[in-house]
């Protein structure tokens, strides 16, 4: 177990690195073009994406995500036991990861973010994203796992697009966004409602997952 929440440390914190620090390098390299800004955000973050699950999978399973983590709690293919050291390590590892960004681009490490996001299109569009991203995760582990890194960065990388939210899909990346106030970053008071949308994706994809096999018995 202490491997795989050190590695789930790890990995999201390479991931919020790789989000905040692109979005820092887009925005100062973009001259004011916010949607070329955002597209080099959402490349570099889909490519990190993809490299750390084959990186950290055959470790941990590559989560780097509580939406992940609950998902697969709620639907029985991970014992509860072991989810809650998965949700502490992605929490951790989120706010790590923010930390070297600022690091890396001489930004006081300890900041909080100032991006207003609060309007029920951008909860839609985070439902959508993050029922999505595991509705993706399920359907394309069965019958092709190893394609899965490469399924959920394509879809991350979509989603940056077509959401109004562009994307945020993971409760500890929210967290730890709303601790850097760059292009990346979240205010602290729209957190908590982007989370709430995420839990309920988390619950759509749930029953979706539901509606089309049933859910395995959960492990002893």
């Amino acid at each position: 177990m202490v491997q795989q929440a050190l590695a789930e440390t790890i990995g999201t914190a390479l991931l919020l690195s790789a989000v905040v620090g692109s979005g820092i390098m887009a925005e100062r390299l973009a001259g004011g073009h916010e949607g070329l800004a955002l597209l080099a955000n959402a490349l570099a973050t889909a490519a990190a994406l993809a490299a750390l699950i084959l990186a950290f999978g055959p470790v941990s399973g590559g989560h780097f995500n509580p939406a992940v983590t609950l998902f697969m709690a709620l639907r029985g293919e991970l014992a509860w036991v072991r989810a809650l050291p998965y949700v502490l390590a992605q929490l951790t590892g989120g706010v790590l990861g923010v930390w070297v960004a600022h690091l890396m681009f001489d930004i006081g490490i300890l900041a909080r973010g100032l991006q207003e996001r609060s309007s029920a299109g951008l909860w839609a569009g985070e439902i959508v994203a993050t029922a999505g991203l595991l509705f993706t995760i399920w359907a394309t582990a069965r019958e092709r796992p190893g394609a899965v890194p490469w399924a959920v960065a394509s879809w991350i990388l979509a989603a940056c697009w077509f959401t109004s939210s562009t994307a945020f899909a993971n409760p500890a990346a929210t967290i730890a966004r709303s601790l850097t106030p760059t292009f990346a970053g979240i205010a602290w008071r729209s957190a908590p409602a982007f989370i709430g949308a995420q839990v309920v994706g988390v619950g759509l994809a749930v029953a979706l997952a539901a509606a089309l096999t049933p859910a395995p018995r959960p492990r002893p």
